[in-house]
């Protein structure tokens, strides 16, 4: 396990900015809501890309809630993309979002991703959130989707963040982290396992950069100031990565 102290704090610098990025499925908010609002804003992230927001009953008004608790705000997402989200603080400008919905195979679980163009200081980064599915066959196809989305996004730098339910070893993982870098293997830091809270034995939750971005840490945020075990353990069924990266200026 790497060493738990040490993450950079988000910042602007001449020609970057450092941006704090923190990746969580949040179980629909069906646990502890207390606890999952701490951990986040102990984590003090620029963004937050969820996974299994809110998506029936006055899910506005539920993500609203998280935001307001967390000390965010929200960007786009949740019901509109079948659960992926994506908040933020206003130190990140949002250009532009947009809401996607990926082909469904029926009988199976509706997915979709959520995008954006943020602006951080005088640096631009894409972002995209996603929850990839739990068959072998159609994740893999939302894997090569993903990285079509990414690139559509138009920027240089992005961030993608996700639950891609398959492990670094599986081949939907390898489809994304052979275009991406795998932030955690770039530079780890906290905690590697991400499922589940309570016996993490294995890591299916990632953040990946586009070349140029630098990965100052990542990792699952144990041991951070503020984040206490118990939280960590009734906020979610799995727990979160966070990644502070060094994204270069726009031109």
């Amino acid at each position: 396990m790497a060493e738990h102290t040490g993450l950079p704090a988000s910042g602007t610098e001449e020609d970057a900015a450092v941006v704090r990025v923190l990746s969580y499925n949040i179980r629909s908010m069906r646990d502890d809501r207390a606890a999952l609002a701490r951990v986040i804003r102990a984590c003090a992230p620029d963004l937050v890309l969820i996974q299994e927001a809110p998506r029936f009953f006055r899910w506005r008004k539920a993500a609203e809630r998280l935001a307001r608790a967390a000390g965010l705000h929200y960007v786009t997402g949740g019901a509109t993309t079948a659960g992926p989200m994506i908040l933020s603080t206003l130190r990140a400008h949002a250009e532009r979002a947009d809401d996607v919905l990926l082909p469904r195979t029926p009988g199976l679980h509706q997915r979709g991703f959520a995008t954006a163009v943020v602006r951080v200081g005088r640096a631009r980064l894409g972002v995209l959130s996603c929850h990839l599915s739990l068959a072998d066959r159609e994740r893999y196809e939302q894997a090569g989707l993903l990285l079509e989305h990414v690139a559509a996004l138009g920027v240089p730098h992005a961030v993608v963040g996700g639950d891609l339910n398959d492990r670094p070893e599986g081949r939907s993982f390898r489809r994304v982290a052979g275009a991406l870098t795998d932030c955690w293997a770039a530079e780890p830091w906290g905690g590697e396992f991400t499922s589940t809270p309570q016996e993490p034995r294995q890591r299916i939750d990632a953040l990946f950069t586009t070349d140029g971005v630098e990965v100052l840490g990542c990792g699952v945020p144990l041991g951070l100031p503020g984040v206490r075990d118990a939280d960590l353990r009734a906020a979610s069924d799995h727990l979160p990565v966070l990644a502070a990266l060094r994204v270069p200026a726009a031109d």
